[in-house]
């Protein structure tokens, strides 16, 4: 390929996204522009559990429908591989529904897209926290690894959510069936989840704007990735930032995403996420590159498979009319790679 001059960089990681959904959580804004918090607002009806009806009620083509034009979004502004969790079922037939629409989406848009379960996202109505998760632990993994509908699970631990004991107990039980885990952890408090996901061989720990010495040790003695959520943070108007000197410190990889979803970050832009991370996070522009590309990789559980440019990985690349590639934290807006191609071909 004559790449004409221009600046030749991998195709964009985004590794954690939960892009397929329905309806949209318009109203929650209003109130939290009028000074609600997320998890007032979750206590009250709102959050995951309003979109858990807006999915319900949808078809797995609507889901796939709807999610396709949030996904062409991220692929013109050069992201080839997209992480997508389920977590808006939360019942058996509806997780599994979310998953199938999940895995439909690569036959629609030329991207590699990357499907994680995450049943363990909230309790829906009437139910209890410990008997839900036992449907999870007991009915939902069980499908999902039979079906090969992930190779990977995720849990929310929150206060709000699930806690440590159930972060255990999904993780052994997801070991056994052979799927990798990953958890959301650190957003809204410290719990000490971030130190034990890490310790149970989590891939990465996502959000993590609440977390310790111990907790950052833990991760990187464990390879855990850090994946940094800062259209979340902007969205939610947080003023608590990730530790990230003493990320750094202890040399825990960097990865930066969108968090795409309907209530915390209506973002569908990459490019803007990268453009917090450094403006609002204070991450260099070396460290935004590589957050969106080798150590989203990583995240993953993808390193020397795509998220860089070396034999072996796939040739999903793109080529950018930009001086360098610090230009993609200096603009924010208006940016698209010139040409992207895909698996070595140009789409």
């Amino acid at each position: 390929v004559d790449a004409g001059g221009r600046l030749l960089l991998p195709g964009l990681v985004d590794c954690h996204t939960h892009a397929l959904y329905a309806g949209d959580r318009m109203a929650e804004h209003v109130l939290k522009m009028q000074g609600m918090s997320y998890a007032e607002i979750a206590k009250a009806g709102g959050g995951i559990v309003s979109t858990v009806q807006a999915v319900r009620a949808a078809s797995e083509q609507q889901l796939v429908e709807q999610t396709l034009p949030r996904l062409e979004a991220l692929r013109a502004e050069g992201v080839t591989t997209v992480e997508i969790k389920s977590g808006y079922g939360l019942d058996l037939d509806n997780e599994l529904k979310m998953l199938r629409a999940i895995r439909a989406l690569p036959r629609h848009i030329a991207m590699d897209v990357v499907p994680t379960f995450i049943g363990a996202h909230a309790a829906p109505k009437g139910t209890t926290r410990e008997d839900y998760l036992e449907l999870v632990l007991e009915r939902m993994l069980p499908a999902v690894a039979e079906e090969r509908l992930a190779d990977t699970v995720d849990i929310y631990v929150e206060h709000i959510a699930f806690d440590l004991h159930d972060l255990e107990r999904l993780a052994e039980r997801a070991a056994k069936l052979g799927l990798k885990l990953r958890a959301h952890t650190g957003q809204l408090s410290d719990m000490g989840a971030t130190r034990r996901a890490a310790e149970l061989g989590a891939l990465s720990c996502d959000h993590l704007e609440f977390m310790g010495e111990a907790d950052a040790a833990a991760m990187a003695a464990h390879g855990t990735v850090a994946v940094l959520l800062p259209a979340t943070f902007y969205f939610l108007k947080e003023t608590h930032k990730p530790p990230l000197e003493l990320l750094r410190r202890h040399g825990v990889p960097l990865a930066v995403a969108t968090d795409l979803n309907p209530g915390t970050a209506p973002v569908a832009s990459l490019l803007t996420a990268m453009h917090m991370a450094g403006l609002l996070f204070g991450l260099t522009p070396a460290e935004v590159l590589a957050g969106a590309t080798r150590n989203a990789a990583r995240a993953l559980g993808r390193q020397g498979k795509i998220g860089a440019l070396a034999p072996g990985h796939d040739a999903d690349f793109c080529l950018w009319d930009l001086p360098a590639p610090e230009f993609l934290c200096y603009q924010l807006g208006g940016l698209k790679p010139s040409h992207i191609f895909f698996k070595g071909k140009r789409t």
